[in-house]
C-alpha cells in the first residue's frame, strides 16, 4: 500500500476545508476486486502484528472514531480492516441513542468512559460528535435538560471547544486518536438503500428513520463540514475517506492505522533478570 498517500485525505486545521470540493470517488481508478483483497490481506496481516506488540507494550492506547452519512460503511469498515486482530485487545462500541441515565449526566460522558486503556484499540461506530451533528440538525438539544442559560449563541462553539480539550486531554495521557470521515455522494447512498430493499438477506439493515435523515443531505452536509473544519487537530486529525468504492477506501482507513502504530514505537517489554532467571529454569525443567 506504498503508493497510496494518506496525507492526501487528512483535514487541514486551518479551518478552509470545503466537503463539497471532495471527490467521493478514488482518484487515479478504482482497483480490481482481487487486487483490493491481497492488498487487504497484507495489511490485516501487519495490523495484526502491531496490535499484539500495543498490547504487549502497554504505554499507549489507539481510539478510531467513525462518522459517516447512513449507508457509509462504518460497519463493514470495522468488520473488514479488524478482521485479524485478537478480539481481546479491540473494543466496538456503537453509540445510539442515549438512555434516560446517559442524558441525566454531562453530553461527554458515555463516551469518556469507554475510552480504550492503555494497551487496547478502541473503536467508537459514530461518537460524541453525534452532539454537534445529530442533535444539532434535528435540533435534539431540548432533550438533554441544560438550564435555559447554557442554550445561547455559543453553545456549538463551546462544544467545539470541550471535544478539542477532551481529545488534547485524551492525547496528553498515551492514547492516540483517529478520526475517519466516510465520504459517500448522495446517489450512491440512495443505490445501498435500493440494494437493502431490494436484497431480502440486506432487508434487515434498513430502518425508515435513514429516510428521514437523507431528507436532511443538505444541512448534515453543513454540520459535517463546520465539525471537521473545527476539530481537526494537529493532535487528533480527521481524515476525509472517498467510500463510494468501499475497498479503496478500506485500504486507506487500513494504512492510516497503520502508520499510526508504527509511529508510536511499540516494543515487548524488557525482561528483568529474576524473569530471565524463570525463564531459564522453565526450559531446564522442560527439557528434562
Amino acid at each position: 500500500m506504498d503508493w497510496i498517500d494518506t496525507g492526501a485525505y487528512r483535514v487541514p486545521t486551518n479551518g478552509r476545508f470545503h466537503l463539497s470540493a471532495q471527490d467521493p470517488d478514488p482518484k487515479g481508478g478504482g482497483l480490481s476486486k482481487s487486487q483490493a483483497e491481497q492488498l487487504t490481506c497484507e495489511g490485516v496481516r501487519r495490523l495484526a502484528e502491531l496490535q499484539n506488540v500495543l498490547y504487549a507494550d502497554g504505554r499507549h492506547g489507539l481510539l478510531i472514531l467513525l462518522q459517516a452519512t447512513d449507508a457509509a460503511g462504518k460497519d463493514s469498515t470495522i468488520k473488514r480492516v479488524m478482521s485479524g486482530v485478537n478480539p481481546q485487545g479491540v473494543k466496538v462500541y456503537s453509540f445510539k441513542q442515549p438512555s434516560a441515565d446517559e442524558l441525566s449526566h454531562n453530553w461527554l460522558w458515555r463516551y469518556s468512559s469507554r475510552v480504550p486503556e492503555r494497551g487496547f484499540i478502541g473503536i467508537f461506530n459514530r461518537s460524541y460528535y453525534e452532539e454537534v451533528l445529530v442533535v444539532k440538525v434535528r435540533d435534539l438539544i431540548g432533550q438533554q435538560r441544560l438550564p435555559p442559560e447554557l442554550l445561547g449563541d455559543d453553545l456549538w462553539k463551546l462544544r467545539y471547544e470541550d471535544i478539542n480539550a477532551f481529545e488534547r486531554h485524551l492525547t496528553n495521557n498515551g492514547i492516540t486518536i483517529l478520526k475517519f470521515f466516510l465520504n459517500i455522494s448522495k446517489a450512491e447512498q440512495r443505490r445501498r438503500f435500493l440494494k437493502r430493499l431490494n436484497q431480502p438477506s440486506r432487508n434487515w439493515k434498513f430502518s425508515s428513520a435513514d429516510l428521514r435523515e437523507r431528507d436532511c443531505w443538505n444541512e448534515y452536509q453543513k454540520a459535517f463540514e463546520k465539525m471537521l473544519n473545527k476539530t481537526s487537530s494537529i493532535h487528533a486529525p480527521w481524515y476525509c475517506i472517498p467510500m463510494n468504492q468501499k475497498r479503496f477506501g478500506r485500504l486507506v482507513v487500513m494504512k492510516i492505522i497503520i502508520e499510526a502504530l508504527e509511529a508510536m514505537n511499540l516494543s515487548y517489554p524488557t525482561l528483568t533478570a529474576q524473569q530471565r532467571a524463570a525463564i531459564d529454569a522453565a526450559h531446564q525443567s522442560i527439557s528434562r
